[in-house]
């Protein structure tokens, strides 16, 4: 059975092709809208660019304020006469003619309480509707008994993930067959951008719980074995221990921040400073370390405590793991429209095959911190941008990732 993050991933890669697949039609029109003469031609363009601007406001999901800006296009893609959007317990958008009052809002949801529980599209006609007490027509009441033509409702279910979340209701002067399934479809359609919203949002608060496990790895093994190695300072060389303190204070505050979920290369690199100076206090001359920055790459946007676990995995099982001296380089270059970093040691290496096991999370042990970069990476940059690790029994191990330069929608 596949990993929560690897549905996720799945199931973000599909709609990240059907979103390709929509816009790429949309562009061919775009372009050749000079050439749109037949109406069907001129109804494709209008539709998908009704369709394109309320997405824009359904990306934050179900939202009062989204529902809103939403809703006057889905209104214009219909053609009804009003059109509102309801949650499970208050209407979030009102569009059209029809009075939007307090008291229509709660008739509404009270029709909207049977769709909400059977997840079926409902009709109400004639007397059915007007026992509901609804404003039937601009500057009306239908208390009064003036129906004015009275309008026909129809109430379709949102369902997100097979649950009624919420509903479409649609005020017309005759409800058709083509309209119920015209909108049931952008039911459908509103449930699916609530859905790719919910799942951006899963995907957020999995990274998070990534960064948080990372966190919790790092804790236990690297602040013993510091402490440890500042309180062998405490009375030989006092002014060393207070140096190591406050380096052990300010990478602490770093890898226990609670904002943002991207760092810059510059401030994962000072971080990877602070840690490297806390080992060399551990192992002295054992420890060598060489640098090879380009400046223009610094600036680049990566994941929060991406590199930082590579560099640990190279003094954990490069340098704990043998007798000798440890040789520890990291690079960082610019490859064009890629940032190319990487982290190579001498030590013991390891068995490739092992190595596949634990990347796909066929295997628990002690490498958990480079699947959980791996799986990261793949999440925020695609499948072609997870770790590249050439690594053999006795051979050391050279770990290379590469990460876009242009990532506008990346605050650090």
């Amino acid at each position: 059975m596949l990993s929560p993050a690897v549905d996720i991933a799945l199931v973000c890669a599909v709609a990240v092709l059907t979103v390709v697949a929509v816009a790429a039609l949309g562009h061919r029109l775009i372009r050749s809208q000079g050439d749109l003469g037949s109406d069907t031609e001129r109804a494709v363009y209008s539709t998908l660019h009704t369709a394109t601007l309320a997405s824009q406001h359904l990306r934050a999901g179900l939202t009062p304020g989204g529902a809103s800006k939403a809703g006057r296009h889905l209104r214009a893609l219909l053609g009804c006469d009003t059109l509102v959007i309801t949650d499970a317990a208050a209407v979030l958008a009102w569009e059209g003619s029809l009075p939007d009052t307090p008291r229509s809002r709660v008739r509404l949801l009270e029709a909207s309480r049977t769709v909400l529980e059977s997840g079926r599209t409902k009709v109400f006609r004639g007397a059915g509707l007007r026992s509901l007490g609804l404003d039937l027509s601009p500057g009306r009441d239908s208390s009064a008994g003036q129906d004015g033509g009275a309008r026909q409702l129809l109430i379709c279910p949102l369902q997100v993930n097979r649950q009624t979340v919420g509903t479409l209701a649609v005020f017309a002067p005759t409800v058709s067959a083509g309209l119920v399934r015209a909108a049931n479809d952008v039911a459908g359609w509103v449930a699916a951008q609530v859905e790719l919203a919910e799942l951006d949002t899963s995907r957020t608060l999995l990274m998070e719980a990534e960064v948080r496990a990372l966190r919790a790895q790092i804790s236990p093994h690297f602040i013993y074995n510091s402490l440890n190695a500042i309180a062998s300072y405490i009375t030989t060389d006092p002014a060393r221990a207070r140096e190591l303190v406050v380096e052990f204070a300010d990478f602490t505050r770093y890898t226990f921040r609670r904002s943002g979920n991207f760092t810059t290369v510059a401030e994962e690199l000072q971080a990877i400073d602070r840690y490297l100076l806390l080992e060399r206090a551990r192992f002295g001359d054992r420890l060598k370390i060489s640098l090879q920055i380009g400046p223009e790459v610094l600036g680049t946007a990566i994941p929060f405590l991406s590199l930082q676990p590579l560099v640990e995995n190279s003094v954990r099982h490069g340098l704990e793991a043998s007798d000798g001296n440890g040789h520890i380089t990291i690079t960082a270059s610019d490859a064009g429209s890629l940032a190319v970093i990487t982290v190579e040691d001498n030590g013991v290496g390891m068995d490739p095959e092992y190595l596949r096991s634990i990347l796909a999370g066929h295997a628990d042990g002690d490498h958990v911190g480079l699947r959980n970069v791996d799986v990261r990476l793949r999440q925020v940059y695609g499948e072609d941008h997870g770790l590249v690790i050439d690594t053999a029994p006795g051979a050391g191990t050279l770990i290379t990732m590469r990460i876009p330069k242009s990532q506008p929608g990346h605050r650090t």
